[in-house]
């Protein structure tokens, strides 16, 4: 009921349950206004018309659109805010969610902290508690344990650096199961076992705080305006099962199996409250999930008990048709008609309103899925805060890429590093610190942008120093003696080589980097030659390979069995000195393979399990310096 004329709308008060200011508010508006609120625009497009006047419900920035070059924080944050002005200005004053894909710490931003993409989280491995003795020994059916509490922890350190830019929402979690590393994704997955993935879904509690005891199952939760974010878990469902590894390809597969591998994950995030939920550009059988009434209303909503909103992917709902968006309305109408509550559209704002408004007027779809879809977009609004602190927290400018974040990144650095090779006959590591001469090698010896991977500043990453962070040579050259000569050369000659009387060589190689469909492949080799420049300098100095990637890559025998040392780094991001921590033995390796490394490309898919299962290191595998030279788990 509208209030009296002077009296303050229900909504509009904070001590107001949220499902009474929901009513009200949804019972205010037009329906253009509600047709708004299911909308999420691009940044870019941003303008008093969008926001004061037609009300669009959010806005979001793509991977790589910041507000200019090297944005500061205060930058980031004084545009939300002007945003966030607009849209008060509006009838109703309804504010925007702000959302941006802060996937391994808020990493679009410069000088944030770049935590270790989540593939190299897959790997980690709590500490070892003393009083249960040593570690296994290395057995493919054991589940290894991973660090849940690191994944917490990362999660809150995101939160606060995201809330620093005045961001309310980030696309994260990434809880897809990537059961084939030729998919371009397979970097944004914690593991090919749902079991892993399922675990460090607790990234969720520390993004968006931790629920009581007697929270309502389903229901969106945020334990604080300051300190925490809205998460989004995704990409509903079946986005790391796609046929031979394509990006928005098909996933074939029965109802168990998709229950048992991909949906996994999702009910541990329902019941932490995790606020959204992202749909898949892929398919499911055929069906596109972008239009799937039955996995985004009956499963996700109906069975999981989901209560937050649902959100379509990047253009996701002009996939419904072809060419591309060629017949919006009819996209429109399937996505919503399937559950979708709010369309990432991210560009044809007023296209998306006048089709969606024609679509509830001529009847094709139902002003209940509006309603029901608002109420939802509402109800996360009115948990986040949002209407009472709608601007920045100046005073949490600091926190982004503060040294505290930066020592748990390195933290994470180190614990998601897996060796995979130490010594022919004895052990080749850890090295010497007061070595006379040592030589570095390699494309990603010494490049911020390799080592971060793709979505860090751009969409798909890029090269050279980036963002600031400390690369595998600086850190090598921090961490040994001063007496030490650090001979760096990214491509060294046979001369160089020959002449130089080395006492080891670190060989730092892997991908370049590269976001979703751009980096699916069909052969996985290692880029630039590298396998030619690790045989060249492994034939007269003894050398230690570190893998910066974010898939395992093929080594051929060859180079297996001349390298003295192996170590996959993953995509470690910002903290190269993580990487040292643990080659010099100030800390022993603990990770084990979250992913099954392969002989070579003929042999994918593979997955722990499988018959005939054969791979070149097991999922699980993984050296310890200091306790034994047997495989663990």
């Amino acid at each position: 009921m509208a209030a009296a004329q002077g009296e303050r709308p229900l909504y509009k008060d904070a001590s107001a349950p949220v499902e009474a200011r929901v009513r009200d508010l949804l019972g205010r508006m037009t329906l253009r206004e509600k047709a708004a609120q299911m909308a999420q625009i691009e940044r870019t497009v941003v303008s008093p018309r969008a926001l004061a006047e037609l009300a669009a419900g959010s806005v979001l920035n793509a991977g790589g659109s910041a507000p200019h070059d090297r944005a500061s924080p205060a930058d980031w944050a004084r545009m939300v805010d002007d945003m966030q002005r607009l849209a008060l200005s509006s009838r109703l004053a309804v504010p925007i969610l702000y959302g941006t894909d802060a996937v391994h710490g808020h990493n679009n931003v410069f000088g944030a902290t770049v935590f270790p993409h989540n593939v190299g989280l897959g790997a980690s491995r709590p500490p070892l508690d003393k009083k249960k003795g040593a570690y296994e020994p290395h057995r493919v059916d054991f589940l290894p344990s991973r660090d849940a509490e690191l994944v917490r922890k990362i999660g809150e350190a995101t939160a606060l650096e995201v809330r620093a830019t005045g961001i309310h929402w980030a696309f994260a979690p990434c809880v897809a199961v990537c059961r084939d590393p030729r998919w371009g994704r397979c970097y944004e997955s914690y593991s090919e076992d749902p079991e892993i993935v399922r675990s460090l879904t607790t990234i969720v509690t520390g993004l968006q705080g931790q629920t009581p005891a007697d929270h309502p199952h389903g229901y969106p939760f945020l334990a604080s305006v300051r300190d925490n974010v809205l998460a989004c878990a995704k990409h509903f469902v079946g986005d790391g099962g796609t046929d031979k590894g394509v990006n928005e390809g098909n996933a074939i597969c029965s109802t168990e199996d998709l229950e048992r591998i991909h949906t996994k994950p999702y009910p541990d995030c329902i019941a932490q409250g995790v606020a959204t939920v992202m749909a898949s550009y892929s398919q499911w059988n055929g069906e596109p999930l972008h239009a799937s009434r039955h996995l985004l209303t009956d499963v996700l909503k109906g069975k999981l008990g989901f209560e937050g909103f649902v959100v379509s992917d990047w253009e996701g709902i002009d996939r419904l048709c072809e060419p591309r968006g060629s017949d919006y309305r009819y996209c429109v109408a399937q996505s919503v008609n399937a559950g979708m509550d709010m369309i990432m559209i991210p560009h044809r704002f007023e296209k998306f309103l006048e089709d969606l408004v024609f679509l509830v007027e001529t009847g094709e779809i139902p002003m209940s899925r509006i309603d029901d879809a608002v109420e939802r977009i509402l109800r996360v609004k009115f948990i986040s805060g949002v209407f009472e602190h709608p601007f920045s927290d100046p005073s949490l400018l600091d926190v982004v890429g503060c040294k505290e974040h930066r020592l748990l990144a390195r933290e994470a650095v180190r614990k998601s590093l897996v060796l995979l090779k130490n010594g022919k006959k004895q052990n080749f590591l850890p090295l010497a610190k007061n070595a006379k001469r040592i030589l570095v090698a390699g494309t990603h010896a010494d490049n911020i942008g390799y080592q971060c991977g793709g979505w860090t500043i751009a969409w798909h990453g890029d090269s050279g120093k980036i963002t600031l962070g400390t690369s595998i040579l600086e850190a090598i050259q921090e961490s040994v003696s001063v007496e030490t000569e650090v001979v760096y050369e990214e491509c060294p000659t046979e001369a160089i080589i020959e002449s130089g009387e080395f006492s080891y060589a670190i060989v730092a190689v892997g991908e370049v980097p590269y976001a979703e469909g751009l980096g699916d492949r069909t052969g996985l080799s290692i880029p630039f030659n590298g396998s030619d420049l690790i045989t060249r300098v492994a034939s007269k100095v003894p050398t230690l390979v570190v893998v910066v990637s974010g898939r395992p890559l093929v080594i051929e025998p060859q180079v297996l069995e001349k390298i003295d040392a192996l170590v996959a780094a993953w995509l470690p991001g910002s903290e190269g000195m993580g990487i040292t921590d643990c080659l010099f033995g100030d800390h022993d390796f603990v990770g084990t393979l979250p992913v099954s490394w392969f002989r070579s490309s003929d042999q994918l898919p593979i997955n722990v399990g499988d018959a005939n299962y054969d791979p070149l290191f097991p999922f699980g595998y993984g050296l310890k310096m200091f306790r034994s030279d047997e495989g663990l788990a």
